[in-house]
Order: C-alpha cells, then sequence, then structure tokens
C-alpha cells in the first residue's frame, strides 16, 4: 500500500501505474480512513484530496492507452459496495486549497517532498525497475 510521490505519476512503471489505480479505488471506498503505515497521512486531508490524486492517475492511465473505468472520475463515487456520496460529508470534505477542476496545477500532498521521491525511487529500483532515466527525467523537469 502506497501512494507514489506525485511528480513520478508520469513515469511510473505500467503495473505500478495500474496498481496506484485500484490502491486509489480501495482507498475512495471502505478503505477511507482505515489505518496504514505508508498511507496513514492520506487521512490528514480531505478525501477530495485523495479523488484529486486519483484523478492525476486515471489521465496518465488514459494517456497510455487504458480505459479505466469513466464512473471513477465522478468526485462522488465511492466503488460499488458504498456507490455515491456527497464528498462534503466525507471527512472533511473538499480541501479548500486547490479546485478539483485545477487539481494537477498544486502539490496535493505536502508528506512528497524530495525525501519522499528519493524513497520511491529507491522502492521502485529495489523491485527490479531500471530508474537511471526516471531520474534523468526527473531533473530535467
Amino acid at each position: 500500500m502506497r501512494l507514489w510521490h506525485q511528480d513520478l505519476i508520469k513515469l511510473l512503471p505500467r503495473q505500478q501505474l495500474l496498481g496506484q489505480h485500484r490502491e486509489c479505488c480501495a482507498l475512495r471506498g471502505k478503505g477511507w480512513g482505515k489505518k496504514h503505515e505508508t498511507v496513514n497521512y492520506v487521512f490528514k486531508y480531505s478525501y477530495g484530496s485523495l479523488v484529486a490524486y486519483h484523478k492525476l492517475i486515471i489521465d496518465e492511465m488514459e494517456n497510455r492507452g487504458y480505459n479505466p473505468n469513466k464512473i471513477w472520475k465522478d468526485n462522488s463515487y465511492r466503488g460499488k459496495k458504498l456507490g455515491y456520496c456527497d464528498i462534503n460529508d466525507t471527512d472533511k470534505g473538499i480541501n479548500n486549497k486547490f479546485n478539483l477542476a485545477k487539481y494537477s496545477n498544486i502539490k496535493i500532498y505536502n508528506e512528497h517532498n524530495n525525501k519522499y521521491l528519493d524513497d520511491c525511487i529507491n522502492n521502485l529500483k529495489n523491485k527490479g525497475i531500471d530508474v537511471k532515466e526516471m531520474k534523468m527525467l526527473l531533473k530535467t523537469s
């Protein structure tokens, strides 16, 4: 269970990108508020922050030609078991620091800092993924 650093989303290998989509779906559903060491920080933020992060994942999937279920683009969708809800009733509502329509222009989670980026890159490297090009692309952006 992990949310990859926001700057890595466009560079994630297929398996990690698709896994991230599944992780976001689980967190948006019954996983919301269930503590897990690597994602506890997410619950300090609004549910809308998770929706915005998930939309970055969905956009990247679509950019690569994958077809995630469009239902996840609906801010109020919580999965098959929970259906739809008013996200203002889920935790603290939409985080005021951003508008979901402009989610890609801001840093969603403060924890996604340089140290966390290095941790994520090392995690990918430990999975046998060649991260040299990834590091080079991050330096040029």
